[in-house]
């Protein structure tokens, strides 16, 4: 090791990359790493279980369920799939851009023609309350 301070690192680091330069607690962390022989500021293995459940092909067994039966339940689908409830909820959401309405899952976004018509209807409805 060179024994270099770290906040000589981080001064040098920030004149070369500017705001892109890592802050200093992190050359902190890594020039101890360095002092301890280590060769290389990546992430060690963790324990547990590896981040594996959102894949292409369960995004798409969730599609095909809820396409089959859109009143199920995220509990309902979590036991037809085996995975946990948050990733079921999450592939929901994010992934397919789902939302439960009246115990149906329809799509968050709507199109401008449905987005028109809701407008139209709500107007409808508003002009009646109002007696015009």
């Amino acid at each position: 090791a060179l024994n270099v301070q770290a906040r000589v690192i981080y001064e040098e680091l920030h004149s070369v990359f500017a705001d892109e330069a890592p802050p200093l607690r992190t050359v902190e962390r890594w020039a101890k790493w360095f002092r301890e022989d280590r060769e290389e500021i990546e992430d060690e293995a963790r324990p547990g279980r590896p981040v594996t459940e959102t894949t292409t092909e369960n995004i798409e067994q969730i599609r095909r369920l809820i396409d089959d039966d859109p009143y199920s339940t995220i509990e309902e689908l979590q036991e037809q799939t085996g995975l946990s409830y948050s990733t079921t909820q999450r592939i929901i959401s994010d992934h397919l851009q789902l939302r439960k309405m009246t115990a149906r899952y329809i799509p968050k976004h709507l199109t401008d023609f449905q987005r028109a018509e809701r407008v139209r209807i709500c107007k409808e409805k508003f002009e009646k309350r109002i007696g015009r």
